[in-house]
């Protein structure tokens, strides 16, 4: 089964700080590279939830693998000054996904036609079905909701609310991933989520309130 476009993917890693940060494992693998299997331990499975999310659960499996595969090949030019790696994976792996953005927009709009095909299913339910249908057709018209709002997207832009919204990467985790300006982050980001409200009558469940007044201001400044 697809995954549904849901907000809120986190992180959720627990670091081996015995085996030492992802810089100092990049660089130990230069010489010893079975030592690169630590930054799959770490990471492999929030890079699979975050492809899945975009293309579905049968492309995230060999898009998961295609960009450790690129990593571990690309591993000497890492750059060591970043102790973190989890921004370099992520945008490899967004570089893939770009490769199928024709796959992604038309998984979006089937998850918003299947959510509204839920929907008028679900209105006529009978009484003693009530609860778990009103239950059940809430959720789906909200994923396909925000499914649609989605699809409306450019690209780049998708690419950039994603990678924050469903990687939780700050900005300049996000700029290092995409190998942007954090400015064009905060433009992208802010153009991004005033679509998603535009289409979904003033809400964005990609975001917190809190997120918002940081969007507008960093915007104004």
């Amino acid at each position: 089964m697809s995954a549904s476009p849901d907000v809120g993917v986190g992180r959720a890693v627990v670091i081996d700080s015995t085996a030492g940060s992802d810089a100092s494992v990049v660089e130990r693998s230069w010489d010893d590279p079975d030592s690169f299997a630590v930054l799959f331990d770490r990471y492999a499975d929030g890079i699979h939830r975050y492809v899945a999310r975009r293309l579905g659960t049968e492309a995230a499996d060999d898009l998961m693998a295609e960009t450790f595969v690129i990593a571990f090949q690309r591993r000497r030019r890492y750059d060591l000054s970043r102790s973190q790696a989890l921004p370099w994976l992520y945008g490899i792996a967004t570089n893939l996904i770009g490769r199928h953005r024709r796959a992604e927009a038309r998984r979006l709009r089937a998850l918003s036609r299947a959510a509204s095909t839920a929907h008028a299913e679900g209105r006529g339910e009978g009484e003693a079905m009530a609860d778990r249908v009103v239950a059940r057709v809430g959720a789906e018209s909200t994923r396909g909701s925000l499914a649609a709002a989605l699809a409306g997207l450019s690209a780049r832009n998708r690419d950039v609310l994603l990678l924050i919204a469903w990687g939780d990467l700050d900005y300049t985790e996000a700029a290092e991933a995409l190998g942007i300006p954090v400015g064009t982050v905060r433009s992208r980001l802010h153009r991004a989520r005033r679509g998603v409200r535009e289409a979904l009558g003033g809400s964005d469940p990609t975001t917190s309130r809190e997120d918002e007044r940081e969007d507008e201001e960093a915007h104004r400044g």
